[in-house]
């Protein structure tokens, strides 16, 4: 695939659709550019939640989910 962007004054980009869709990137989100003998080559900055590792360590009575912790609260609230 080969798409083409144009660099404003201003040294923005604007990423086409296509390549913001095969590198799954948002709004926000941040991109590396890499250069190496090879070339340059652009990927996204992926950083893991700091909260990642805590995940499911709870109550194991409460199942992951939403779904699953607004049922455990309607039960708790006796609804």
């Amino acid at each position: 695939m080969q798409k083409q962007a144009k660099i404003t004054s201003k040294g923005q980009i604007t990423v086409p659709h296509e390549i913001r869709r095969v590198l799954g990137v948002r709004s926000g989100d941040r991109l590396v550019f890499e250069s190496d003998e090879k070339g340059i080559r652009v990927r996204p900055v992926r950083i893991e939640s700091p909260f990642a590792k805590y995940r499911a360590i709870g109550n194991p009575a409460i199942k992951s989910g939403r779904a699953a912790v607004s049922r455990w609260t309607r039960e708790l609230r006796g609804r």
